[in-house]
Protein backbone atom coordinates (compact mmCIF):
# COMPACT_ATOMS: atom_id res chain seq x y z
CA UNK A 1 0.00 0.00 0.00
CA UNK A 2 1.36 3.12 -0.91
CA UNK A 3 2.17 5.62 1.97
CA UNK A 4 0.94 9.13 2.19
CA UNK A 5 3.39 11.49 2.29
CA UNK A 6 3.13 15.32 3.52
CA UNK A 7 5.17 17.33 0.89
CA UNK A 8 4.49 20.60 3.30
CA UNK A 9 3.51 21.82 6.57
CA UNK A 10 0.00 22.33 6.88
CA UNK A 11 -1.64 25.01 9.59
CA UNK A 12 -5.04 26.00 10.12
CA UNK A 13 -6.71 22.41 9.69
CA UNK A 14 -8.37 22.20 6.77
CA UNK A 15 -5.83 24.39 4.46
CA UNK A 16 -5.10 21.81 1.95
CA UNK A 17 -2.69 21.83 -1.04
CA UNK A 18 -4.10 25.37 -1.88
CA UNK A 19 -1.74 26.52 1.35
CA UNK A 20 1.94 26.15 -0.73
CA UNK A 21 0.54 27.78 -3.10
CA UNK A 22 -1.03 30.37 -1.50
CA UNK A 23 2.16 30.56 0.87
CA UNK A 24 4.21 31.24 -2.26
CA UNK A 25 1.90 34.06 -3.61
CA UNK A 26 3.19 38.08 -4.04
CA UNK A 27 0.05 38.88 -4.78
CA UNK A 28 -1.92 40.16 -7.65
CA UNK A 29 -0.24 42.30 -10.26
CA UNK A 30 3.20 42.97 -8.17
CA UNK A 31 4.81 42.04 -11.23
CA UNK A 32 7.18 45.06 -12.30
CA UNK A 33 6.42 47.07 -9.11
CA UNK A 34 8.35 47.99 -6.52
CA UNK A 35 7.85 47.29 -3.13
CA UNK A 36 7.88 50.29 -0.63
CA UNK A 37 10.48 50.83 1.35
CA UNK A 38 13.25 47.21 -0.34
CA UNK A 39 15.97 47.62 -1.96
CA UNK A 40 16.24 45.79 -5.34
CA UNK A 41 18.80 43.25 -4.05
CA UNK A 42 16.60 42.54 -1.19
CA UNK A 43 13.65 41.85 -3.52
CA UNK A 44 15.98 39.84 -5.36
CA UNK A 45 16.73 37.93 -2.67
CA UNK A 46 13.19 37.18 -1.41
CA UNK A 47 12.07 36.51 -4.88
CA UNK A 48 14.35 34.07 -5.05
CA UNK A 49 13.66 32.01 -2.07
CA UNK A 50 9.86 31.89 -3.55
CA UNK A 51 11.18 30.54 -6.38
CA UNK A 52 13.19 27.91 -4.74
CA UNK A 53 10.48 27.03 -2.77
CA UNK A 54 7.75 26.88 -5.33
CA UNK A 55 10.50 24.38 -7.20
CA UNK A 56 10.53 22.40 -4.30
CA UNK A 57 7.09 21.80 -4.32
CA UNK A 58 6.72 21.41 -7.86
CA UNK A 59 9.55 18.20 -6.96
CA UNK A 60 7.60 16.99 -4.29
CA UNK A 61 4.26 17.33 -6.01
CA UNK A 62 6.11 15.22 -9.58
CA UNK A 63 7.59 12.42 -6.68
CA UNK A 64 3.83 12.08 -5.80
CA UNK A 65 2.84 12.04 -8.98
CA UNK A 66 5.32 9.33 -10.11
CA UNK A 67 5.69 7.18 -7.26
CA UNK A 68 2.25 6.93 -5.61
CA UNK A 69 -0.96 5.42 -7.23
CA UNK A 70 -3.64 8.32 -7.34
CA UNK A 71 -7.52 8.20 -8.43
CA UNK A 72 -7.88 9.59 -11.47
CA UNK A 73 -9.59 12.77 -9.63
CA UNK A 74 -6.52 12.78 -7.03
CA UNK A 75 -4.12 12.52 -10.35
CA UNK A 76 -5.80 15.56 -11.92
CA UNK A 77 -5.84 17.53 -8.85
CA UNK A 78 -1.90 17.02 -8.65
CA UNK A 79 -1.04 17.85 -11.98
CA UNK A 80 -3.17 21.18 -11.51
CA UNK A 81 -1.40 22.02 -8.90
CA UNK A 82 2.11 20.91 -10.45
CA UNK A 83 0.72 23.44 -13.64
CA UNK A 84 -0.15 26.46 -11.09
CA UNK A 85 3.44 25.71 -9.47
CA UNK A 86 4.72 26.15 -12.73
CA UNK A 87 2.97 28.79 -14.39
CA UNK A 88 4.07 30.69 -10.60
CA UNK A 89 8.02 29.59 -11.35
CA UNK A 90 7.64 31.53 -14.28
CA UNK A 91 6.24 34.78 -13.11
CA UNK A 92 8.76 34.63 -10.98
CA UNK A 93 11.68 34.02 -13.22
CA UNK A 94 10.08 36.98 -15.19
CA UNK A 95 10.14 39.04 -12.63
CA UNK A 96 14.12 37.97 -11.76
CA UNK A 97 14.78 38.97 -14.91
CA UNK A 98 13.26 42.15 -14.21
CA UNK A 99 14.71 42.85 -11.39
CA UNK A 100 18.51 41.69 -12.12
CA UNK A 101 18.17 44.16 -14.93
CA UNK A 102 17.10 46.66 -12.66
CA UNK A 103 19.89 46.32 -10.34
CA UNK A 104 22.60 45.99 -13.20
CA UNK A 105 21.05 49.65 -14.38
CA UNK A 106 22.05 50.69 -10.14
CA UNK A 107 25.28 49.67 -10.55
CA UNK A 108 26.25 51.04 -13.32
CA UNK A 109 24.96 54.28 -12.18
CA UNK A 110 26.50 54.48 -9.15
CA UNK A 111 30.26 53.69 -10.81
CA UNK A 112 29.58 56.19 -13.25
CA UNK A 113 28.92 59.05 -10.21
CA UNK A 114 31.50 57.55 -8.32
CA UNK A 115 34.31 57.75 -12.26
CA UNK A 116 32.42 61.44 -11.40
CA UNK A 117 33.30 62.73 -8.22
CA UNK A 118 36.77 61.33 -8.83
CA UNK A 119 37.19 63.29 -11.76
CA UNK A 120 35.47 66.78 -10.76
CA UNK A 121 37.98 65.97 -7.06
CA UNK A 122 41.23 65.06 -9.67
CA UNK A 123 40.47 68.79 -11.84
CA UNK A 124 39.63 70.72 -8.19
CA UNK A 125 43.24 69.53 -6.53
CA UNK A 126 45.51 69.98 -9.80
Amino acid sequence: MARAVRTWPRSGGGAGRRSAHARLRTGPGTMGKKREGLSVAREIDELEEKLSLCRQSMEEVDLKLRREKLSHEGRKSLERERNLLMTKADDYEKELSVLRKENRKNAALAVAMVLLIALIYTCWTM
